[in-house]
């Protein structure tokens, strides 16, 4: 079988179509042939510091042209890029770069003051011995000053003082890894290991189960591209990162803003001037802003050249694919089961009558397995978790631990089994629950938050809802919901509104009025957080609205 790499799929784009446009940033863009360039020089000034093939290239960078580079160059050296939540504080920081073994970080100069705090935090043979600071100067930020303010080397600097014909000695392979660190939302980040052929089948075979990824060259050579993508979630995460790889790999665009919150003026913006053709984001959080903005300016911008919205690791409400289908109609509107731990499959909605809560299949690579480690089949109503077969990371790093309980063997398969529960309904079509971080034991019932989450945000003064569970005496937790509203919506409309749908026992006993639900950039929200939010409110009087 062929062996897949990023970066030689890259490498083949820049040598036989150099001038296709492959990264748009705002003003700036670079063809193939600048990528590779500049990735090379990059890959030059690491080895400059004692980068050397095997070890570990840390990203801490808002999405840009650099974040690629970076990624791009460890592959050139033959290390392996691990991606580095911007959010992080300085012991965050210092954890991961521990943990990963990191011998090299690239970070924004807004981030200096973090990087000083984590390298006080760090002993000195841990530090990484590379330091590349990217001047973030295309908005105005508060950066550090004093001693922080000159941490690392600066990165342009080191480009052009690096070799011009640098010559590599690692040949891109299938077996170069990536790290994906996850959110850490339930305990640390744990760093999932992808092999660069792993990843790439799996992200080809998520839409074309079954088949091989065609050699570039071959695609490439007539004249075939992939179509034109804008990642608005942060590269740092798997939804962001997944596309934006198999876009290059297929010689396509990929264009980036320069932001760490979503901005959905500028995003349609870019859609237009770009002409990009598959947009992706996470769930309602990202769904609603982007609606709001095309509710506020009717007619602003020409979308014309959309043909798909993907939406991944959040739930995407019917009613926000409803409201964009109404100002997009013909764009498909599509669900993406995914993790850091594996890619899965997918649901397409092309008309309104389509559009309903995501559902998704089995397959031969995906299933639901329960608790005894048997395969769930239609017409069994136990509740399992989802697992993914084929292409899956080697497990998590050095913790082998997590990895037997993650990545296990049934019924002869290699399955990675992230923590998604579900039940599979007559029609072999597979129902989420949720998170079993995330679930809720209440008089002896056991309540998955999305579910409810799902009904809470279908009314219509609902911006956002989270749900959680809080100790109870009767109960043991008591269900909550947290939710942002557009006006002061009355508490027991709310509950009524539930109660039409749910059963009785999962309908929140309480609803808490918030500003923000504090999602992180990725979409995705952290429940232990925010219980704790909830237990405060509830112990304070805020709770009722």
């Amino acid at each position: 079988m062929p062996d897949y790499s990023f970066a030689r799929a890259w490498n083949t784009v820049a040598d036989l179509a150099p001038n296709n446009v492959a990264i748009v940033c705002g003003p700036k863009q670079l063809t193939f042939a600048e990528f590779r360039h500049r990735s090379l020089r990059l890959a030059a000034a690491l080895s400059d510091r004692g980068v050397v093939s095997g070890d570990k290239v840390a990203i801490q960078l808002v999405n840009g042209q650099e974040y690629l580079e970076a990624f791009y160059a460890a592959l050139i050296l033959g290390c392996t890029p691990v991606n580095v939540n911007y959010r992080y504080v300085g012991t965050e920081l210092a954890y991961l770069i521990e943990n990963s073994d990191s011998t090299a970080l690239i970070f924004h100069d807004d981030f200096c003051e973090v990087v000083s705090a984590a390298l006080e935090a760090m002993r000195p043979e841990l530090q990484p011995k590379a330091l590349l600071r990217v001047a973030h100067s295309s908005r105005v930020t508060h950066l550090a000053t004093g001693d922080a303010a000159n941490i690392g080397d600066d990165y342009e600097n080191a480009l052009a003082v690096a070799e011009q014909n640098f010559t590599p000695t690692h040949q891109p392979s299938g077996d170069d890894l990536i790290f994906l660190y996850t959110g850490g939302t339930t305990g640390y980040p744990k760093g999932v290991m992808w092999r660069n052929d792993d990843l790439y089948r799996a992200l080809w075979q998520m839409s074309r189960p079954g088949t091989e990824p065609p050699d570039p060259a071959v695609t490439i050579g007539k004249g075939r591209r992939a179509a034109t993508v804008l990642p608005a979630c942060p590269l740092m995460h798997g939804t962001g990162l997944f596309i934006t790889l198999s876009t290059l790999a297929g010689g396509g665009k990929v264009v980036l803003i320069d932001s760490q919150r979503l901005d959905p003026e500028a995003t349609w913006d870019a859609v237009e001037s770009e002409a990009v053709a598959a947009l992706t984001i996470v769930g309602d959080a990202f769904a609603r802003p982007l609606i709001d903005a095309l509710d506020a300016h009717p007619n602003r911008w020409d979308l014309t050249s959309l043909r798909a919205i993907t939406s991944s690791g959040v739930t995407w409400s019917p009613e926000c694919k409803r409201a964009l289908m109404a100002h997009l109609p013909g764009v498909a509107m599509i669900d993406s089961l995914g993790a850091s731990e594996g890619v899965m499959t997918r649901s397409v909605a092309t008309e309104s009558a389509d559009i309903k809560p995501a559902r998704f299949t089995l397959s031969d690579r995906v299933a639901v397995i329960a608790d005894d480690d048997t395969l769930i089949v239609p017409g069994d109503s136990r509740i399992g978790m989802v697992g993914v077969g084929g292409p899956i990371p080697l497990g998590y790093y050095k913790d082998p631990e997590k990895t037997a309980q993650t990545f296990r063997t049934v019924a002869g398969t290699r399955y990675s089994i992230p923590g998604d529960f579900a039940t599979v309904e007559l029609d072999a079509t597979i129902t989420l629950l949720g998170r079993g971080s995330a679930c809720i034991n209440s008089g002896g019932e056991k309540i998955y938050p999305e579910e409810i989450e799902l009904v809470a945000r279908a009314h219509p003064e609902v911006i956002d809802c989270l749900v959680v569970g809080v100790p109870d005496d009767r109960w043991g937790e008591m269900v909550v919901a947290l939710v942002v509203v557009r006006g002061t919506s009355d508490e027991a409309a709310l509950r009524q509104h539930c109660r039409a749908t749910l059963a009785g026992y999962k309908v929140p006993k309480r609803f808490i009025q918030r500003d923000s639900l504090e999602r992180a950039a990725n979409g995705k929200a952290d429940y232990t957080h925010l219980r704790g939010v909830a237990i405060a409110a509830l112990n304070s009087h805020e709770g009722p609205t």
